[in-house]
């Protein structure tokens, strides 16, 4: 099973400029009709474009597959690496330009990416090649996370309480209801908060991270949900369940939430930071770190209990993490993919 980090989604926008040049005539090579055809279609359907810089700019989300490293981001790049980030190459054929907010691998194989259009994706090949599922531009409902509990069972979800479902592996998706009907009466959530990341729990429970302080949890593969009001009234952005099956949630302004009874009940952290959190992974020692705004970087030894945060030189915002080679994790965020020490003190003394 692949280590799925968790991502931040806030408002991202990007301006892409591009020109053409013309050239004499005589200096385009001619082109087979068939060809062209298939040219065509291609850019008809919005594939994703090859950059050089692919892995230098926005990426939102990663999955560690073990022997390889899979991550999305804006203009619909999916960037691949066999060789623990050292290097990273595009994916061969990716069917959307849209922004990629989440991914996530089912087995070494078989993965989904969601994101801006309500699009999802499918790869059946490591992430070398995807194709779409599902896509509404129309409703301007933005994906923000993706999970599957089997091969077969899995949800999405995004803003304004948007969640669609699948049983038959990704082949056809059906909206979903998180908010029971009729909705208890919690309050925030008659304003269907956003839903921003879904995560795995104790005992086979699944979790979603959400606006206005809720918790989602569902305790059948996401067919239903049960709405949890943390004390917070502000966004998580991400979740995680440690090794000895207690939660964290984490979100803006350095909340940190810890909950020891599966989610029923939450204690607040003191993180001594107003940096939000939007990523999240534990290490094989046991060490959590945190990774948000502004360069933002949280780092426990006590199973969450407490955190040192320390702040990078860049102060660029990161979404994702995943372990990198020894002594360091892979941060995934605004300027890309970077390496980062995995300890607070290899930090200090290097800067």
């Amino acid at each position: 099973m692949s280590k799925l980090t968790t991502a931040f989604k806030g408002g991202i926008a990007a301006l892409v400029l591009a020109g053409v040049a013309s050239v004499p005539a005589q200096a385009v090579p001619k082109v087979d009709p068939e060809q062209a055809a298939m040219i065509r279609a291609l850019e008809t359907k919005g594939y994703a474009t090859e950059s050089a810089l692919a892995a230098k700019t926005l990426l939102v989300s990663a999955a560690d597959l073990g022997e390889r490293i899979v991550a999305v981001g804006q203009f619909g790049h999916v960037v691949l690496s066999d060789d623990d980030g050292a290097t990273w190459r595009q994916a061969e054929s990716v069917p959307t330009q849209a922004l990629l907010t989440s991914v996530y691998f089912v087995n070494d194989q078989v993965g989904y990416a969601v994101g801006h259009d309500a699009v999802i994706i499918k790869t059946e090949d490591g992430g070398e090649n995807w194709l779409l599922k599902y896509s509404d531009p129309e409703a301007q409902m933005p994906l923000f996370s993706v999970k599957f509990s089997d091969e077969d069972t899995g949800v999405a979800v995004g803003a304004f309480s948007t969640a669609l479902s699948t049983t038959d592996g990704g082949e056809t998706w059906n909206l979903a209801s998180v908010i029971p009907d009729p909705p208890p009466p919690l309050e925030g959530l008659e304003y269907e908060p956003h839903l921003n990341a879904l995560f795995g729990g104790p005992d086979g429970l699944m979790f979603i991270a959400a606006e206005t302080g809720f918790v989602f949890r569902s305790a059948d593969d996401g067919a239903s949900w049960e709405p949890i009001k943390t004390p917070y009234f502000g966004s998580f952005w991400g979740g995680m369940t440690l090794d000895d099956g207690n939660i964290l949630i984490f979100g803006m302004r350095g909340n940190v939430w810890r909950s020891e009874d599966q989610g029923t009940t939450w204690t607040q952290v003191q993180t001594g930071t107003k940096k939000s959190f939007g990523g999240g992974i534990q290490m094989d020692d046991g060490t959590i770190i945190l990774a948000g705004l502004n360069g933002g970087v949280a780092y426990s030894t006590d199973g969450g209990k407490t955190f040192d945060v320390v702040d990078r030189p860049d102060r660029k915002g990161y979404s994702a993490i995943v372990e990198g080679p020894d002594g360091t994790v892979l941060l995934f965020g605004e300027p890309g993919v970077v390496s980062h020490p995995d300890t607070a003190a290899a930090f200090n003394s290097a800067s």
